[in-house]
């Protein structure tokens, strides 16, 4: 169980934003090791897909050593696997209510997590962000990396939901709107891009130059994005890349 606190947790005015990317995601952790080494403590945390799977271990009170025992031993049938049940989607999403209830002892309700947390899906009716701060954890995460064609969507709200990266990668109009007056903002494509990525782009160069943002970009080059064999590697390059952005603030 993670810790349980009177009070919540962190500066309801400071956020931290994860980006989605995969087994990149790893690379999340060694930033919020960073951040907590440094004494900062964001009260609002917002991720898409794998940078929400790590935000809500975050958003519920565990520290960074925790998160890190946790990626090194994540797989991903922990969050998917093969059914021969109809669904719309090559993979089932369930496993991740069995996978939070062995992590947390339960399937928490957001709105009852030590820190705010929002995990960002695509409506897939309307093409909108949508950020998905209440309700069963469970669900906002099964939703939130809900890959179309391989993992099923989410009927959530009267919303059919899927992957928050088709639409914004980079949550941070999120943060934003669950009350941050700062933002930590953690991209994890900061050399490279691809075209269907451009929209991220232009967004990086707006955060870039907006003083109300600390911008963190670890470097993904030559790293695996779909296994888990870089994992160490990933944590390491989160520390470095938080560490060379904090110095520079």
């Amino acid at each position: 169980m993670p810790p349980q606190s009177a009070r919540p947790l962190g500066d309801p005015r400071l956020a931290v934003t994860l980006s989605g990317g995969g087994a990149f995601g790893a690379a999340h952790v060694g930033v919020l090791q960073v951040l907590e080494e440094r004494g900062i403590q964001p009260g609002i945390v917002t991720g898409t897909s794998s940078g929400a799977l790590v935000g809500s271990a975050y958003a519920a009170g565990l520290d960074g050593e925790a998160i890190e025992r946790i990626a090194r031993r994540f797989r991903w049938n922990r969050i998917a696997r093969f059914t021969a049940q109809p669904r719309w989607g090559l993979l089932d999403t369930r496993v991740v209510t069995d996978a939070i209830h062995r992590l947390l002892g339960e399937d928490p309700r957001i709105e009852d997590l030590p820190r705010r947390f929002g995990a960002v899906a695509t409506d897939l009716r309307t093409r909108q962000a949508v950020t998905i701060d209440k309700g069963p954890l469970s669900a906002a995460l099964r939703a939130t990396i809900a890959v179309p064609g391989l993992l099923p969507p989410v009927h959530l709200g009267g919303r059919l939901l899927a992957d928050g990266g088709m639409v914004d990668n980079v949550p941070h109009t999120a943060a934003r709107e669950l009350g941050a007056e700062r933002v930590i903002v953690v991209h994890l494509h900061a050399k490279w891009e691809n075209v269907r990525m451009m929209r991220t782009v232009t967004k990086i160069a707006d955060l870039a130059n907006d003083p109300t943002v600390v911008l963190v970009q670890p470097e993904m080059e030559r790293m695996a994005q779909w296994t888990m064999k870089d994992v160490p590697r990933l944590i390491a390059e989160g520390r470095r890349a938080a560490t060379a952005a904090l110095d520079d603030v």
